[in-house]
This record gives structure tokens, sequence and C-alpha cells, in this order.
């Protein structure tokens, strides 16, 4: 095992991805490094946004990589990888979910968990990357601005063990990024193509002209994902370059 073959549990953290950051620079973790912790008082998600959890209700990690086998160019794979584990932990417990481009994990039309990737380039290679996750499993309230929240718990009306989800959760990461090691990076990209949210559907998008209505062809180089607009264009956007409007 890789991922989840060393654990370093804190009770709480302001951010998990950035108690990793601050431990590579004072010491060697080994590949596969998880940094969990109960609570966040500082938890940090996409494009600055802050992640909500409750204390001892959600999985709250960051996985400490070392990819340097990965173009830094090609560097959306790793968020491609762990998206996929992600999906296959939550399809342990539930008959679907699909990946909301770039960075998040949806139920039907609700968030269940975010993803913030960080990497370190230096001479054109990945030095590390920190992938961290927010994923909810037992919270029954959410109390911040977040539109569409929703954990396991709601979804089903069970609770969960929350070590037992752990445990799954490592095995799962862990077989999706044998396969990046593997090169398996064609399957890898076609299998998170097919899981993108609202992908080949009409829908509404807003980008720097406006809102319009077109539907997701596919996500290419450089992770840029591809609309199609009902007049045949199709545009290539970077992250925070498009936004659904749901």
């Amino acid at each position: 095992m890789i991922i989840g073959s060393n654990l370093l549990f804190f009770e709480n953290l302001p951010s998990t991805n950035t108690h990793a950051a601050d431990l590579l620079k004072k010491s060697n973790l080994q590949e596969g490094t998880i940094i969990y912790t109960n609570y966040q008082s500082a938890g940090r998600g996409y494009s600055g946004n802050r992640w909500e959890s409750e204390d001892g209700k959600n999985l709250l990690i960051s996985i400490v990589l070392f990819p340097s086998f990965i173009n830094p160019s090609d560097q959306f794979l790793i968020s491609m990888t762990i998206s996929l584990g992600i999906c296959d932990f939550l399809m342990r417990f539930i008959t679907d979910c699909s990946i909301k481009w770039p960075n998040d994990i949806y139920v039907n039309n609700d968030k269940i968990a975010g993803i913030l990737i960080e990497s370190t380039v230096t001479s054109d290679q990945i030095e590390y990357t920190i992938a961290g996750i927010g994923l909810n499993i037992n919270q029954e309230k959410f109390l911040g601005n977040a539109p569409n929240p929703v954990s396991l718990q709601l979804l089903s009306g069970l609770n969960y063990d929350l070590a037992l989800c752990l445990s799954k959760l490592r095995i799962d990461l862990d077989k999706r990024y044998k396969q990046l090691i593997a090169g398996n990076s064609r399957m890898i990209k076609e299998e998170y193509i097919s899981r993108l949210y609202r992908l080949n559907k009409w829908c509404k998008f807003r980008d720097i002209k406006g809102i319009y209505t077109g539907k997701i062809l596919a996500v290419g180089d450089y992770g840029r994902i591809n609309i199609e607009k009902q007049n045949g264009e199709i545009n290539e956007y970077s992250f925070k370059e498009i936004e659904f409007i749901l």
C-alpha cells in the first residue's frame, strides 16, 4: 500500500493541507502519508473557499504524494485519479455519483466532497503534491452559505464509522494511484470524463461574456473543459473561467 501506509492523526488543525506542507518543510514524509483530523478551524477549499465540517463528523484528510513520473503539464491527472478514488469509495454505499469539474464530487445535484490539489514544481518536475479531501459522512446540518451540501448520513439515514470509512477510502485511493503509476492515464482520463457531472446535457453556464446554454463534451489538455454551445461553437475553459448555473 502506498496511500495510507502512514497515518498521522491530529485532534484539530487549522488546515490539513497547510499542516502537511509544514511537515514536509521540517521532515521527510513517506509517500502516501495521510494527515487527518476531526476538525479544521480554517479548512480550505478550491478558489479560496472555506470548507465547513462539524467536529468529528466527516473525513478531513491530506495525502502526501511524490508523483515525479508525471509531467507538470499533466498534473490534472492527479486530480482525476483522486476524484475516481472517492467515487469508488462512495459507490460502496450509494448507487451513483459524479464529478463536477474541476474538483467536486456530487450525488445528484448536491455536493458531498471537495478536493484541493496543491503541487510544488521545481526544475520542470513535480517535487510533491498534497491532495486534500473533505468528504461529508455523518453531518446532518450545514450552517455555512454553501448552497447544496449533502452527506452519506443524509442520503441513507445511517451513521457511519469514520475509522472504517477512512480504511476503505485508503484502499480505493491507493488502487487508483497505482493505476496512474502503472501508466494507465488514458483509462483514467476516459473514466473521469464518463463520470462528469452534466456530461452531454444541455444546461446553463456563465463565462466572461454572460450566461449561455451548452453541454460538456470532454476535459482536454491541462485539465481544461470543452463545452459546446447551441450554435455548434466549442469553447475551452481553464479553472475559474466558467461557472455552472445550478
